[in-house]
């Protein structure tokens, strides 16, 4: 079967949360889930693949349990009734702290990706061209969940591209196509610093770019750039020695006036890992840093499709790049 669209994502969803997988699971979609495992209340989460909103019947369950030391516990429910438990006595994450979880399908198995690393493989006791739900629930806050369609993953360090039309989840709820060049998904072993990637398609209203990474110990500085040709429209630039997320635009080698204001505390932290969203409007880029709205960018190089290159540099990791 031809998968010929790619899912818009679902940004900052309420838990519980449970949406619907387009199109059903295929073999090479790859899943992200992001988000912050809550320091608080209770010692669970889950993220459950399933077949419809009931629950009755979840091809992978997936549960970190804070509990004896931590560990992860793998099953598969049928007809309301679990099947025997897989237990990895590890536990990757840590309360209070950010996560980004990939979940890939393959034929024989799902693989699961804790920040970048290899976790865990769970092969299949039900076919999963049944499951068309993923459902969270538990001590969790979600900043995206998001869909990459089938390419080769993550062997292989070229990017991935495919031929996908863009659904994009607008702030109301409805769903909206836009036909659009492919995005572009590297795996994560390909992520040399700098970094740099096409943008393909440019910019246009309704355009996702979305970024995941951890911040180095030591950090001075990192920056995202948004370009068009030698300018470049969107300079991101969180800096630790001043404690500021500075926004500025560079044209012919000319920096323009900075932006500095924020409505809550620096949101990026020395040694923690991130999540960056910035979505494009007619008048402006709309930033959000882990699944929370920042600040809003208006236009100054107003050619959006021009603006088709993304440059990464500075002080850190990074884990998931989607243009």
């Amino acid at each position: 079967m031809a998968f010929s669209a790619s899912q818009g994502p679902y940004l900052s969803p309420a838990v519980p949360f449970s949406g619907t997988i387009q199109g059903g699971l295929q073999d090479g979609l790859q899943i992200t889930v992001n988000g912050t495992v809550l320091s608080s209340s209770g010692s669970r989460f889950a993220v459950d693949f399933q077949t419809g909103f009931s629950g009755d019947d979840i091809a992978f369950h997936f549960n970190p349990r804070f509990e004896d030391g931590g560990y992860v516990v793998c099953n598969t429910r049928q007809k309301r009734r679990w099947g025997p438990e897989e237990r990895k006595m590890h536990m990757p994450l840590q309360k209070g702290m950010p996560f980004d979880l990939c979940f890939l399908v393959q034929s024989s198995d799902f693989k699961v990706m804790v920040n970048g690393s290899l976790f865990v493989q769970y092969f299949h006791r039900v076919p999963f061209h049944g499951v068309d739900t993923i459902s969270v629930d538990g001590s969790v806050q979600l900043s995206y969940i998001s869909f990459q369609p089938p390419g080769v993953w993550p062997a292989n360090p070229a990017p991935i591209i495919q031929t996908v039309i863009h659904t994009v989840q607008s702030t109301h709820g409805q769903m909206f196509s836009t036909p659009a060049l492919p995005p572009v998904m590297y795996p994560h072993s390909a992520y040399p610093m700098p970094f740099v990637t096409t943008i393909p398609g440019g910019l246009y209203p309704s355009k996702s770019i979305i970024l995941s990474g951890t911040v180095l110990p030591s950090a001075q500085r990192f920056h995202i750039n948004l370009c068009s040709g030698s300018h470049i429209a969107f300079h991101l630039n969180p800096r630790f020695d001043e404690n500021a997320v500075v926004r500025n635009t560079q044209i012919n080698n000319s920096w323009g006036s900075e932006e500095r204001s924020l409505p809550r505390k620096m949101p990026f932290v020395r040694g923690q890992s991130f999540s960056v969203w910035i979505l494009c409007d007619a008048h402006c880029l709309k930033v959000a840093v882990d699944g929370q709205h920042l600040f809003e960018y208006y236009h100054r190089l107003r050619n959006l499709p021009a603006i088709n290159k993304l440059e990464v540099g500075g002080d850190i990791q990074l884990t998931h790049v989607q243009t």
